[in-house]
Protein backbone atom coordinates (compact mmCIF):
# COMPACT_ATOMS: atom_id res chain seq x y z
CA UNK A 1 0.00 0.00 0.00
CA UNK A 2 3.14 2.51 1.08
CA UNK A 3 4.56 1.46 -2.63
CA UNK A 4 1.41 2.18 -4.37
CA UNK A 5 0.99 5.83 -2.76
CA UNK A 6 4.29 6.38 -3.15
CA UNK A 7 4.11 5.92 -6.93
CA UNK A 8 1.07 7.29 -7.14
CA UNK A 9 3.08 10.89 -5.72
CA UNK A 10 6.05 10.43 -8.15
CA UNK A 11 3.33 10.40 -10.77
CA UNK A 12 1.44 13.12 -9.38
CA UNK A 13 4.92 15.02 -9.24
CA UNK A 14 6.02 14.07 -12.99
CA UNK A 15 3.00 15.25 -14.41
CA UNK A 16 2.85 18.57 -12.42
CA UNK A 17 6.62 19.36 -14.23
CA UNK A 18 5.57 18.67 -17.26
CA UNK A 19 2.21 20.69 -17.23
CA UNK A 20 2.77 23.76 -19.39
CA UNK A 21 2.45 27.32 -17.10
CA UNK A 22 -1.10 28.77 -16.03
CA UNK A 23 -2.47 31.15 -18.51
CA UNK A 24 -2.33 34.77 -18.04
CA UNK A 25 -4.39 38.00 -19.80
CA UNK A 26 -2.62 39.10 -21.86
CA UNK A 27 -1.35 43.38 -21.91
CA UNK A 28 -2.03 45.97 -24.80
CA UNK A 29 0.46 45.80 -27.04
CA UNK A 30 1.56 49.39 -27.90
CA UNK A 31 3.48 50.43 -31.23
CA UNK A 32 5.86 52.59 -30.60
CA UNK A 33 8.70 54.76 -32.19
CA UNK A 34 12.05 56.25 -30.66
CA UNK A 35 14.93 58.23 -32.41
CA UNK A 36 17.78 56.30 -32.32
CA UNK A 37 20.90 58.30 -33.55
CA UNK A 38 18.81 60.34 -35.99
CA UNK A 39 16.60 57.46 -37.26
CA UNK A 40 13.12 56.57 -36.29
CA UNK A 41 13.07 53.05 -34.96
CA UNK A 42 9.99 50.96 -34.55
CA UNK A 43 9.39 48.87 -31.84
CA UNK A 44 6.42 46.59 -29.80
CA UNK A 45 5.98 46.73 -26.12
CA UNK A 46 3.82 45.01 -23.97
CA UNK A 47 3.50 43.77 -20.46
CA UNK A 48 4.60 45.88 -17.22
CA UNK A 49 7.99 47.40 -16.76
CA UNK A 50 8.05 46.35 -12.94
CA UNK A 51 8.59 42.77 -14.60
CA UNK A 52 11.10 41.20 -15.88
CA UNK A 53 11.98 42.70 -19.89
CA UNK A 54 12.28 40.12 -22.81
CA UNK A 55 13.82 41.48 -25.89
CA UNK A 56 12.98 39.84 -28.87
CA UNK A 57 15.10 40.55 -31.90
CA UNK A 58 14.15 38.93 -35.71
CA UNK A 59 15.36 37.30 -38.15
CA UNK A 60 15.59 37.73 -42.18
CA UNK A 61 13.52 38.55 -44.15
CA UNK A 62 10.88 39.45 -40.94
CA UNK A 63 10.58 42.37 -38.68
CA UNK A 64 9.07 42.30 -34.80
CA UNK A 65 5.67 41.32 -36.96
CA UNK A 66 6.72 37.69 -36.53
CA UNK A 67 6.40 38.17 -32.96
CA UNK A 68 2.67 39.36 -33.49
CA UNK A 69 1.26 36.05 -31.74
CA UNK A 70 4.13 35.35 -29.23
CA UNK A 71 3.95 38.39 -27.70
CA UNK A 72 0.44 38.14 -26.16
CA UNK A 73 1.44 35.00 -24.87
CA UNK A 74 4.14 36.30 -22.61
CA UNK A 75 3.37 40.16 -22.23
CA UNK A 76 0.58 38.72 -19.01
CA UNK A 77 4.18 37.66 -17.44
CA UNK A 78 7.06 39.88 -18.45
CA UNK A 79 7.40 43.19 -20.28
CA UNK A 80 8.44 41.98 -24.04
CA UNK A 81 9.90 44.54 -26.12
CA UNK A 82 10.59 43.83 -29.84
CA UNK A 83 12.30 46.62 -32.00
CA UNK A 84 13.01 46.40 -35.91
CA UNK A 85 16.18 46.41 -37.08
CA UNK A 86 17.58 49.32 -39.32
CA UNK A 87 16.48 48.84 -42.59
CA UNK A 88 13.73 46.18 -41.72
CA UNK A 89 9.92 46.73 -41.13
CA UNK A 90 9.12 49.79 -39.56
CA UNK A 91 12.01 51.22 -38.47
CA UNK A 92 14.10 53.83 -41.40
CA UNK A 93 15.35 52.19 -44.23
CA UNK A 94 18.87 54.31 -44.87
CA UNK A 95 19.97 53.95 -48.54
CA UNK A 96 22.45 51.56 -49.11
CA UNK A 97 24.52 53.80 -51.28
CA UNK A 98 25.11 55.91 -47.64
CA UNK A 99 24.40 53.43 -45.29
CA UNK A 100 26.51 50.43 -45.39
CA UNK A 101 24.42 47.63 -44.02
CA UNK A 102 26.61 45.35 -41.91
CA UNK A 103 25.58 43.03 -38.55
CA UNK A 104 27.90 45.03 -36.55
CA UNK A 105 26.21 47.92 -37.69
CA UNK A 106 22.58 46.45 -36.66
CA UNK A 107 24.00 45.74 -33.40
CA UNK A 108 25.29 49.11 -32.67
CA UNK A 109 21.67 50.34 -33.70
CA UNK A 110 20.20 47.76 -31.41
CA UNK A 111 22.10 48.96 -28.50
CA UNK A 112 21.64 52.73 -28.59
CA UNK A 113 17.74 51.57 -28.89
CA UNK A 114 18.28 49.78 -25.59
CA UNK A 115 19.66 52.96 -24.24
CA UNK A 116 16.50 55.12 -26.03
CA UNK A 117 13.85 53.16 -24.55
CA UNK A 118 15.80 52.83 -20.90
CA UNK A 119 16.57 48.82 -20.93
CA UNK A 120 19.10 48.14 -18.16
CA UNK A 121 18.62 44.55 -17.35
CA UNK A 122 16.75 42.08 -20.20
CA UNK A 123 16.79 38.17 -21.21
CA UNK A 124 17.44 37.96 -25.09
CA UNK A 125 15.14 36.42 -27.54
CA UNK A 126 17.20 35.47 -30.53
CA UNK A 127 16.28 34.18 -34.15
CA UNK A 128 18.29 33.52 -37.48
CA UNK A 129 19.43 36.79 -37.97
CA UNK A 130 18.75 37.86 -34.69
CA UNK A 131 21.88 35.70 -33.67
CA UNK A 132 24.45 37.54 -35.12
CA UNK A 133 22.82 40.78 -33.75
CA UNK A 134 22.00 39.31 -30.65
CA UNK A 135 26.08 38.23 -29.70
CA UNK A 136 27.13 41.19 -30.75
CA UNK A 137 25.00 42.51 -28.24
CA UNK A 138 25.67 40.71 -25.28
CA UNK A 139 29.43 41.62 -26.12
CA UNK A 140 28.20 44.91 -26.17
CA UNK A 141 26.32 45.03 -22.84
CA UNK A 142 27.33 42.12 -21.02
CA UNK A 143 26.26 42.98 -17.39
CA UNK A 144 22.65 43.81 -18.91
CA UNK A 145 21.80 40.42 -20.06
CA UNK A 146 19.71 37.28 -17.57
CA UNK A 147 18.85 34.91 -19.85
CA UNK A 148 18.78 33.40 -23.67
CA UNK A 149 16.45 32.32 -25.69
CA UNK A 150 17.73 30.56 -28.94
CA UNK A 151 15.31 29.92 -31.94
CA UNK A 152 17.02 28.46 -34.63
CA UNK A 153 19.80 30.96 -33.65
CA UNK A 154 23.10 29.38 -34.92
CA UNK A 155 26.40 29.61 -33.50
CA UNK A 156 28.29 26.22 -34.32
CA UNK A 157 29.30 25.21 -37.33
CA UNK A 158 27.72 22.32 -36.50
CA UNK A 159 24.82 23.80 -37.45
CA UNK A 160 25.70 24.86 -41.12
CA UNK A 161 25.49 21.87 -43.85
CA UNK A 162 28.69 22.06 -46.48
CA UNK A 163 26.33 23.53 -49.12
CA UNK A 164 25.17 26.19 -46.63
CA UNK A 165 28.49 27.25 -45.31
CA UNK A 166 29.82 27.39 -49.42
CA UNK A 167 26.57 29.66 -49.98
CA UNK A 168 27.63 32.03 -47.31
CA UNK A 169 31.40 32.13 -48.67
CA UNK A 170 30.89 32.57 -51.81
CA UNK A 171 28.46 35.55 -51.05
CA UNK A 172 30.86 37.08 -49.06
CA UNK A 173 34.14 36.95 -52.00
CA UNK A 174 32.20 36.30 -55.09
CA UNK A 175 30.47 39.92 -56.52
CA UNK A 176 30.30 38.39 -59.94
CA UNK A 177 26.61 39.29 -61.47
CA UNK A 178 25.64 35.40 -61.29
CA UNK A 179 26.38 36.07 -57.37
CA UNK A 180 24.39 38.88 -56.84
CA UNK A 181 21.55 38.02 -59.09
CA UNK A 182 21.33 34.88 -56.54
CA UNK A 183 21.09 37.08 -53.43
CA UNK A 184 18.70 39.59 -55.07
CA UNK A 185 16.68 36.57 -55.80
CA UNK A 186 16.31 36.14 -52.01
CA UNK A 187 14.58 39.52 -51.55
CA UNK A 188 12.06 38.76 -54.48
CA UNK A 189 8.24 37.45 -54.00
CA UNK A 190 9.38 33.84 -55.02
CA UNK A 191 12.49 34.21 -52.55
CA UNK A 192 10.63 35.33 -49.63
CA UNK A 193 7.38 33.17 -49.83
CA UNK A 194 8.78 30.01 -51.27
CA UNK A 195 12.35 29.68 -50.51
CA UNK A 196 11.86 31.15 -46.98
CA UNK A 197 8.45 30.79 -45.84
CA UNK A 198 6.98 27.73 -47.17
CA UNK A 199 9.84 25.66 -47.07
CA UNK A 200 9.53 23.62 -44.70
CA UNK A 201 6.18 23.39 -44.75
CA UNK A 202 5.19 22.28 -48.30
CA UNK A 203 3.08 19.38 -47.05
CA UNK A 204 0.80 22.00 -44.41
CA UNK A 205 1.19 25.41 -45.60
CA UNK A 206 -2.02 26.36 -44.05
CA UNK A 207 0.45 26.59 -40.92
CA UNK A 208 2.10 29.94 -42.08
CA UNK A 209 -0.18 33.24 -41.80
CA UNK A 210 0.24 34.80 -45.72
CA UNK A 211 0.38 37.98 -43.23
CA UNK A 212 3.77 37.06 -42.89
CA UNK A 213 5.24 37.87 -46.31
CA UNK A 214 3.26 40.20 -47.09
CA UNK A 215 4.18 42.06 -44.26
CA UNK A 216 8.06 41.96 -45.29
CA UNK A 217 7.12 42.01 -48.97
CA UNK A 218 6.38 45.43 -48.25
CA UNK A 219 10.04 46.12 -46.68
CA UNK A 220 11.35 44.81 -49.98
CA UNK A 221 9.31 46.57 -52.30
CA UNK A 222 11.89 49.48 -53.44
CA UNK A 223 15.62 48.30 -54.87
CA UNK A 224 17.69 50.04 -51.96
CA UNK A 225 15.48 48.17 -49.58
CA UNK A 226 16.40 44.71 -51.35
CA UNK A 227 19.96 46.17 -51.79
CA UNK A 228 20.23 46.52 -47.84
CA UNK A 229 19.53 42.79 -47.64
CA UNK A 230 21.95 41.78 -49.83
CA UNK A 231 24.73 43.48 -48.03
CA UNK A 232 23.89 41.42 -44.99
CA UNK A 233 23.94 38.37 -47.06
CA UNK A 234 27.37 39.16 -48.24
CA UNK A 235 28.20 40.33 -44.33
CA UNK A 236 27.48 37.01 -43.11
CA UNK A 237 30.44 35.37 -43.30
CA UNK A 238 31.79 37.04 -40.88
CA UNK A 239 29.68 36.03 -38.19
CA UNK A 240 30.96 32.46 -39.29
CA UNK A 241 34.61 33.72 -38.10
CA UNK A 242 33.17 35.21 -35.07
CA UNK A 243 31.71 32.35 -34.09
CA UNK A 244 34.66 30.91 -31.61
CA UNK A 245 34.37 34.64 -29.99
CA UNK A 246 30.80 33.80 -29.23
CA UNK A 247 31.74 30.42 -28.14
CA UNK A 248 33.99 31.59 -25.93
CA UNK A 249 31.36 34.22 -24.58
CA UNK A 250 29.31 32.02 -23.33
CA UNK A 251 31.75 29.52 -21.69
CA UNK A 252 32.82 32.48 -19.82
CA UNK A 253 29.32 34.05 -18.77
CA UNK A 254 27.38 31.11 -19.05
CA UNK A 255 23.80 32.96 -19.06
CA UNK A 256 21.01 30.35 -18.34
CA UNK A 257 19.78 29.07 -22.14
CA UNK A 258 16.66 27.51 -23.11
CA UNK A 259 17.57 26.32 -27.10
CA UNK A 260 14.50 25.98 -29.14
CA UNK A 261 15.23 24.41 -32.77
CA UNK A 262 12.29 23.92 -35.40
CA UNK A 263 13.88 20.55 -36.21
CA UNK A 264 13.33 20.15 -39.90
CA UNK A 265 15.20 23.54 -40.67
CA UNK A 266 17.02 23.33 -43.65
CA UNK A 267 19.14 25.90 -43.40
CA UNK A 268 20.44 25.58 -39.56
CA UNK A 269 19.87 21.93 -38.71
CA UNK A 270 19.33 20.63 -35.44
CA UNK A 271 23.34 19.75 -34.90
CA UNK A 272 23.33 23.47 -34.14
CA UNK A 273 21.20 22.98 -31.15
CA UNK A 274 22.77 20.63 -29.17
CA UNK A 275 26.44 21.63 -30.17
CA UNK A 276 25.25 24.85 -27.29
CA UNK A 277 25.75 22.04 -24.95
CA UNK A 278 29.12 22.51 -25.52
CA UNK A 279 29.61 25.81 -23.64
CA UNK A 280 26.38 25.68 -21.68
CA UNK A 281 26.18 22.61 -20.24
CA UNK A 282 23.19 23.36 -18.46
CA UNK A 283 21.31 24.63 -21.11
CA UNK A 284 17.64 23.70 -21.72
CA UNK A 285 17.36 22.36 -25.80
CA UNK A 286 13.92 21.75 -27.01
CA UNK A 287 13.66 20.67 -30.60
CA UNK A 288 10.56 21.06 -31.90
CA UNK A 289 8.24 19.38 -35.28
CA UNK A 290 8.91 22.44 -36.45
CA UNK A 291 10.85 24.71 -39.85
CA UNK A 292 13.28 28.02 -39.45
CA UNK A 293 10.13 29.59 -38.73
CA UNK A 294 9.21 27.95 -35.58
CA UNK A 295 7.21 30.49 -33.96
CA UNK A 296 5.31 30.86 -36.67
CA UNK A 297 4.16 27.53 -36.83
CA UNK A 298 4.05 26.89 -32.92
CA UNK A 299 4.11 30.59 -30.84
CA UNK A 300 2.02 28.90 -28.27
CA UNK A 301 4.48 25.78 -27.48
CA UNK A 302 7.40 28.13 -27.49
CA UNK A 303 5.54 30.77 -25.40
CA UNK A 304 4.74 28.15 -22.93
CA UNK A 305 8.32 26.93 -22.68
CA UNK A 306 9.86 30.22 -22.22
CA UNK A 307 7.13 31.33 -19.84
CA UNK A 308 8.22 28.07 -17.49
CA UNK A 309 12.03 28.68 -18.39
CA UNK A 310 11.99 32.13 -17.13
CA UNK A 311 9.40 31.65 -14.37
CA UNK A 312 12.14 28.98 -12.91
CA UNK A 313 14.85 32.01 -12.95
CA UNK A 314 12.84 33.84 -11.35
CA UNK A 315 12.15 31.24 -8.59
CA UNK A 316 16.06 30.75 -7.88
CA UNK A 317 16.53 34.47 -8.02
CA UNK A 318 18.29 34.99 -11.29
CA UNK A 319 15.74 36.77 -12.97
CA UNK A 320 14.85 40.65 -11.73
CA UNK A 321 12.80 43.43 -13.14
CA UNK A 322 14.81 46.29 -14.99
CA UNK A 323 16.02 48.81 -12.88
CA UNK A 324 14.61 52.09 -14.66
CA UNK A 325 11.00 52.87 -14.69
Amino acid sequence: MRLFLLLLTLLASASAAAAPPPAAWPSKTFYRSVDVDGHRTFYREAGERSRPTLLLLHGYPSSSHTYRELIPLLSGHYHVVAPDYLGSGLTDHPDPSDENYTFERLARHIAAFTDAVGLQRYSLYMQDFGAPVGFRLMQLQPERLQALVAQNANAYLDGLTPARLRFFEQAHRDASPGTLLQLHGLTSAEGVINLQYLRDVKDRPEKISPDAWQHDLSGLASQAQQLAQVQLFQDYWTNIEAYPEWQAFLRTHQPPALVLWGKHDPAFIAAGALAYRRDLPDADISLIDAGHFAVEEHAVLIGQQIVAFLGRLEQQGQLSPDSTP
